[in-house]
């Protein structure tokens, strides 16, 4: 159909994501270091208009930490690069949990600390 398929746009919100938290100071390696893990506990994506194949893209990511900072929000929005038409919007929520305990767990105070300074 020459567009892109719907599933793709979630490894983009990926890619964004973890490059977002890198350029906060926060690597995911950092992340696992802490002996945490990040798992999604919501998605939603809503389809504006299809992004070509080959057509470059520009993917805004902005983070936030819940009140409680057991949780980040992730918002997106995916441009056409050659006129920064919005072709899609989304939003993952991630917990930071210990797998040890099996629970979700408050964020490391460094990683609040470096994702606030970053919003």
């Amino acid at each position: 159909m020459g567009i892109v398929y719907h599933v793709h746009y979630l490894d983009w919100f990926e890619y964004a994501r973890t490059e977002a938290l890198r350029d906060a100071g926060v690597p995911y390696k950092e992340i696992e270091g802490d002996g945490l893990a990040l798992p999604v506990t919501h998605l939603e994506i809503d389809y504006k208009e299809s992004a070509r194949y080959d057509e470059e893209v520009l993917i805004e990511t902005r983070s936030v930490l819940s009140a409680s900072t057991v949780r980040i929000s992730c918002h997106y929005r995916v441009l056409r690069a050659t006129d920064e038409r919005l072709l899609v919007t989304g939003r993952v929520d991630l917990c930071f949990f210990d797998p040890e305990r099996g629970r979700p767990v408050r964020a490391p105070e460094h990683v609040i600390n470096r994702v606030m300074e970053s919003a």
